[in-house]
């Protein structure tokens, strides 16, 4: 079997990408990553009319060498041949002066199901007969649901998702209370993301945990940390790439920009892959939201998270440990995971880290960051659905208006801005924007939203408010790691 997987933290780790899959993290905290990912380039001269699903077919057997030509195939026919209501899964539609690639048409209306949808794919061709993986998720709205529609009934496997209470949009936790399954656990979590997201951490890190749980049973993630996840969204920067050729907006070869709404930075880091790959990409433009901790890195070198964690307009950004920023640290310092391991305990001991000049520099070739405020926001959403007719979600919005800061620069590289939910997931603050209305039920709200632009609502979310709720739990941050225990218990004791 290949062993082309190692540890952000330990290049000694050698392992294959199905063990990678399974274990998701590291034993020593670290990501896994694919060493020397610039050598896996592909021919796109051969690839421009394909499909979307044959694209996929090729990135993923380069990434996922040990899987075989005919499980890869399996894997993406059940992951997007009937879950998408578009046969272009993620299509780019021409707005104004740029490009919007659309990655809100999977089942849950963000772009999280383009990852999720092909994660339990792989993960099943992963365990054998007597394997139980218990999916821990940390989530600031999109990825819990994803995850749990992507895992739900999956045999051998039960999934736990943890989100903040009162930290994501009442459609987002709609979706989670309501889900169906066997096997799907979901709870709030008295803290933010990155509390969830730490302890999520720990608990993977836990040896006595671990030693209770037997060599049968395992931990895995379906955060973008777990490289099943990431590997996927690598697919769509190409696609986005073909689909310009055949609009004729650009040659083969030419040059793109890329904006990114990002918190995690897993969306953006999936483009720096297609890059390594062979992409043609100018610039991948980086948008945070007003937790602008990673513009404040690009502008210094210095990664400080010790700073006020706000709520904003744009929920599934509110994060300050961008976990996926460690691999790009890794690929940025010549793979030197010495570097890494110590950037990392400076961070978990002091909450900053300062990156060298020349790290800096290489980071700074690829990537632009820009935040946008609340304000920004609002105010970027109604204009561009005056002046264009096109409705944004929030986060989608934040990567509009760093788009055209960086614009000012650079106006003349084709741009491709990536919109990661349908409007509808965020309705209170897009009725806000375009109506200038507060409506105090999210229902009304879309109904409204709907009347007004004429946008059908996505079929899941307006079927979410009759769903009965299944799922009501908010537990202490510190009690995650029981309430893990307790879960696995009820999911696979019986089945051992």
């Amino acid at each position: 079997m290949n062993k082309n997987y190692t540890s952000t933290r330990n290049e000694k780790i050698n392992i294959s990408a199905k063990e990678a899959i399974k274990k998701g993290f590291a034993d020593d905290g670290g990501l896994f990553v694919y060493p020397e990912l610039s050598k896996l380039k592909v021919d796109l001269a051969s690839m421009q009319n394909f499909t979307y699903q044959q694209t996929a077919q090729i990135i993923l057997e380069k990434l996922l060498p040990d899987f075989s030509t005919a499980e890869i195939k399996d894997g993406i026919t059940n992951a997007y041949n009937d879950s998408f209501d578009t046969k272009e899964i993620t299509p780019l539609v021409k707005v104004d002066d740029f490009h919007v690639l659309e990655l809100f048409h999977g089942p849950t209306s963000a772009f999280k199901d383009i990852g999720l949808q092909m994660l339990p794919q792989l993960m099943k061709r992963v365990l054998k007969k007597d394997n139980r993986v218990m999916i821990l998720t940390a989530t600031s709205g999109d990825t819990g649901k994803a995850a749990l529609e992507g895992f739900k009934n999956l045999d051998q496997t039960a999934i736990t998702v943890f989100y903040p209470h009162n930290g994501v949009s009442k459609v987002q936790q709609l979706q989670m209370e309501t889900t169906s399954g066997n096997n799907t656990e979901i709870t709030a979590i008295k803290g933010n993301f990155d509390d969830a997201q730490s302890n999520v951490k720990k608990i993977f890190n836990n040896q006595a945990l671990r030693q209770k749980l037997g060599t049968n049973i395992s931990l895995s993630s379906a955060n973008s940390i777990n490289i099943g996840r990431l590997i996927p969204q690598v697919v769509y920067y190409f696609d986005a790439y073909f689909q310009l050729i055949k609009q004729n907006q650009i040659k083969l070869g030419q040059k793109v920009n890329f904006t990114v709404p990002t918190g995690n930075f897993g969306d953006v880091l999936a483009g720096f892959y297609a890059k390594q790959m062979g992409l043609p990409v100018n610039k991948f433009v980086v948008a945070s939201n007003a937790n602008n901790v990673l513009t404040k890195f690009f502008k210094t070198g210095i990664y400080n998270r010790n700073i006020p964690f706000l709520q904003t307009d744009a929920p599934s950004m509110d994060i300050q440990i961008s976990s996926n920023f460690e691999r790009l640290l890794y690929y940025k310092s010549h793979e030197d995971t010495n570097y890494v391991q110590k950037l990392m305990a400076e961070l978990e001991q002091t909450g900053s880290y300062q990156v060298s000049e020349p790290v800096l520099r290489n980071i700074r070739a690829d990537f632009y960051c820009g935040f946008a405020t609340d304000q920004e926001i609002e105010s970027t959403i109604n204009n561009v659905y005056q002046q264009a007719g096109y409705l944004m979600d929030p986060h989608t919005a934040v990567g509009y208006k760093v788009m055209r800061d960086y614009q000012a620069n650079d106006p003349d590289t084709p741009m491709i801005l990536l919109s990661t939910a349908s409007p509808y997931k965020f309705v209170h603050v897009v009725t806000k924007a375009v109506l200038g209305e507060n409506f105090e039920n999210d229902q009304v709200a879309m109904q409204q939203l709907q009347k007004f632009t004429r946008l059908p609502i996505p079929q899941n979310l307006a079927q979410v408010w009759d769903l009965p709720i299944l799922h009501q739990d908010v537990i202490d941050q510190t009690k995650m790691t029981e309430y893990v225990l307790q879960k696995v218990e009820a999911n696979f004791n019986d089945k051992n």
